[in-house]
């Protein structure tokens, strides 16, 4: 009887045929063996995945063409004799360590595997003993705790304040008779561009223009000291602000070489030396040239031109330009300037316009810029609206000063709310401040609106005795 015996788990390699060729072999128990009919044998079978532990990235792939009729015969002849002429049996732990050796992949590098290696490295790399790393070269002398004493005297010392309006003092001391050199000479090696700035703005306000144009002429003949536009702009502004600025006839040609800095210099300058005709030629000969100057110097000149009333024509195309910008910079102190001068025009939506900015902006209002919003809207008689501005004053903490005691007063006293415009006028006196003229004026007629004579009578006698006089109308209530 013939039997047949297989082993799925187990792979018989016969002698001749290479390992790759991975397929199951039959044992056969005799010497001859059932064969499948020839319609079976090679009938085409659905494709299978491959067997685990199979590399298929390095197996190359196939050429041959399929299989005739012929080839057929021939490989059944060519298994018949391989089946008579195997004579070797392969052991269960053989077997396991050859099949071992196919089931994990090989691992492979990423990338093209017919690439470059690199060179390898010079052999004192190699030998290069292990160690600590190198601390670095470059030392940040902006910080505050690294000035070290590696750093050299001149880095120390050519942006130093101390050092720079020191300069200035003992240029102020020198006799009439005496050059600035004789001081600067003996620190030459220390300075660097920019650092005479100070010193010659230290100078103008000292009241020695001349000096700082001595200053100046003498950081001409520096070759590592000018040219500069900062020791030149703080020389025109100390000459400027001192009435020492000569101005040319072509005053175009002159601005138009100038630099935006010397122009900005020159504005200041002007408007703190008090001749504003020539800050708003400077200005006027800018914008013809489209020349872009800083939002402050508009600030500045309409806070000057603003105090004049007949100036107030000047103002508006000012705050036309500014509006016309997509970008402002503005400080704290030249939006409140701004506002104060807006209220007195009677620009109130300019006034509203600044403040929604500002906020926008991301920065928080100080007590003057409430004051002055608080203000607009009670000269505008927008009471709600300006109440509205009390609360959030009260509710950002800020520590009120006498021009908020006096607007907030004002206010409820145009509301008619004396309990709490007593309130705020008992604040006011506890905080230290002494009431002006006006608010003893406005809690009399908050007082007499309410009917509260007896209490008219004891805050005239305050008022006289803080030195100040009553109106006939004010004394005819006692």
């Amino acid at each position: 009887m013939d039997c047949t015996v297989s082993f799925p788990c187990v792979h018989f390699v016969p002698v001749g045929r290479t390992l790759c060729n991975y397929r199951r072999v039959t044992v056969v128990a005799h010497s001859k063996r059932r064969r499948p009919p020839k319609d079976n044998r090679y009938r085409p079978r659905p494709k299978q995945p491959p067997e685990f532990g199979v590399n298929l990235f390095l197996k190359k792939p196939s050429t041959a063409s399929k299989p005739t009729d012929d080839d057929m015969d021939s490989n059944e002849e060519n298994d018949e004799e391989e089946d008579g002429n195997i004579g070797v049996v392969w052991e269960s732990d053989e077997l396991e360590a050859i099949s071992s050796l196919f089931q994990g992949r090989i691992p492979q590098k990423p990338g093209k595997l017919d690439r470059e290696r690199p060179l390898p490295l010079p052999v004192p790399f190699k030998l290069r003993p292990l160690r600590l790393p190198t601390p670095k070269t470059q030392v940040k002398l902006t910080a505050p705790a690294v000035v070290s004493s590696r750093a050299s005297m001149a880095k120390k010392v050519y942006k130093s304040p101390s050092f720079l309006v020191g300069l200035a003092r003992q240029i102020s001391r020198l006799g009439p008779d005496a050059d600035v050199s004789k001081i600067l000479g003996k620190w030459v090696q220390f300075l660097r561009k920019g650092s005479l700035s100070l010193t010659i703005r230290e100078l103008g306000h000292m009241g020695f223009p001349e000096r700082a144009l001595q200053t100046f002429l003498w950081a001409q003949n520096q070759p590592h000291l000018f040219p500069d536009d900062w020791i030149l702009a703080s020389t025109v502004e100390v000459l400027a602000r001192n009435h020492e600025l000569r101005i040319p006839f072509n005053l175009g040609q002159y601005t138009g070489l100038a630099s935006r800095a010397v122009l900005e210099a020159m504005i200041k300058g002007f408007i703190k030396g008090g001749n504003l005709r020539f800050a708003w030629k400077v200005l006027i000969v800018a914008r013809r040239d489209k020349r872009m100057l800083d939002s402050s110097i508009y600030a500045k000149l309409i806070l000057e031109l603003g105090k004049n009333p007949d100036r107030h024509r000047h103002v508006l195309p000012l705050l036309d330009e500014l509006g016309e910008r997509d970008e402002l910079n503005l400080s704290q102190q030249d939006c409140t300037a701004i506002m104060k001068v807006c209220v007195k025009m009677g620009k109130f939506e300019v006034v509203e316009s600044l403040f929604s900015w500002f906020k926008q902006s991301g920065y928080q209002p100080s007590i003057v810029m409430f004051t002055s919003v608080i203000h607009s809207r009670y000269t505008e008689k927008k009471y709600r609206e300006a109440l509205a501005v009390v609360w959030e004053m009260e509710a950002s903490n800020c520590l009120f000063d006498l021009p908020a005691y006096r607007v907030v007063i004002k206010l409820f006293v145009a509301l008619n709310d004396l309990s709490r415009a007593t309130r705020y006028f008992s604040k006011l006196k506890e905080a230290g401040f002494s009431p002006s003229f006006g608010l003893y004026k406005d809690m009399l007629q908050i007082y007499m609106a309410s009917g509260r004579i007896a209490k008219c009578k004891e805050l005239c006698r305050e008022a006289e005795i803080a030195g100040f006089k009553l109106d006939k109308y004010l004394v005819s209530v006692r």
